[in-house]
């Protein structure tokens, strides 16, 4: 579970450690593939372009043993968010 979103206190570190802690876990268990949904997107209200930021840039810096990270997204609009934190 993720952090609510709120247009007056920033949670983006909270949002960030969701996919820094589930890979520490990840490290601690041996696991070398880990999928993620868009996290906070749905009822909590999370801006989509904004978790796809988060979430990929969490994954890219996050010191782990980890070899293969998927994010499982529900529409088009979750996929071109996240693809466009490719470039």
């Amino acid at each position: 579970m993720g952090p609510v979103w709120s247009a007056t206190e920033d949670r983006s570190e909270l949002h960030a450690s969701c996919y820094r802690e589930s890979l520490r876990i990840a490290d601690e268990l041996g696991a070398r593939t880990v999928a993620f949904p868009a996290i906070s997107t749905g009822i909590y209200g999370w801006p989509m372009e904004d978790a796809a930021c988060i979430a990929v840039e969490a994954v890219r810096t996050a010191d782990t043993a980890v070899t293969e990270v998927r994010f499982v997204l529900f529409d088009e609009p979750a996929y071109a968010a996240f693809t466009a934190q490719g470039h």
